[in-house]
């Protein structure tokens, strides 16, 4: 999600570049110009739903996914932009992982140790982040600056999916209980128009399929998303509806 993270993936607006901008008709512009502030919503979307972990003190079945994904995402594109010595990129996705760690470092001060709506145990949560940490340096160290770029690039395209589609892991959760409380709605809004606004962006001006597909697949997660939470709400689960009165 970066930046000028570009694009909902990062790096991707860099390749678009001025040549094609100028050729734009002026909504496409106006798409381009806007995604990167649409990228850093997806930053600041989630402090409401933390805020009330915080003051509730548990994360009843919200997932932790979002926010390790959120690490994992800008990690990726922090070492691709420096690989690619593109400061909008590493500076924004930089201040990404900040946000992520405090997310994340949040959500585990009040959720148990595993929850089947993380998906798996903060402990794995946190192994596959360290991972890709190692990942990151070991294709840095190996491979010549452009090779080792052009891995980062798609590693991270493949995280910016994951992280999209991050709050569906509880989906299984909200079928069951016929309540879409899980899902965190300032997140998903803020996928829309992010993959929205890079959707137009990659398809139009930048002509680029590593900026196109992560956020055409980033929109259609947020719609159904979207649909899930317009369909049960944040209502009591089915549960909590059918329990006997005492």
């Amino acid at each position: 999600l970066s930046t000028a993270i570009q694009t909902a993936p990062a790096a991707l607006m860099a390749r678009g570049g001025a040549a094609a901008a100028a050729n734009s008709p002026a909504w496409v512009e106006l798409c381009a110009n806007a995604a990167p502030i649409a990228s850093m919503l997806i930053f600041f979307a989630p402090f409401p739903t933390i805020d009330q972990v915080a003051k509730d003190k548990n994360v009843g079945s919200l997932p932790l996914l979002p926010y390790s994904s959120m690490i994992a995402n800008c990690l990726l594109w922090t070492t691709y932009g420096i690989l690619k010595q593109e400061s909008k990129i590493w500076a924004t996705n930089g201040i990404g992982v900040a946000f992520g760690l405090f997310y994340f470092l949040r959500f585990i001060k009040f959720a148990p140790p595993k929850a089947p709506t993380f998906p798996g145990s903060v402990s794995q949560h946190i192994s596959a982040c360290l991972a890709v940490v190692a990942a990151s340096a070991g294709i840095t160290a190996l491979f010549p600056v452009n090779e080792a770029a052009a891995i980062m690039g798609n590693l991270a395209v493949l995280v910016c999916i994951a992280m999209f589609g991050s709050p569906l892991a509880s989906l299984k959760t909200v079928l069951q209980t016929k309540s879409a409380k899980s899902i965190p709605l300032p997140f998903t809004l803020a996928t829309v128009l992010n993959c929205i606004l890079w959707s137009v962006t990659g398809i139009f001006q930048m002509k680029d399929i590593k900026v196109t597909l992560p956020n055409t697949l980033g929109l259609a997660f947020g719609i159904a998303q979207v649909s899930l939470k317009l369909l049960f709400g944040d209502g009591k689960s089915r549960m909590e509806r059918e329990e006997p009165l005492m």
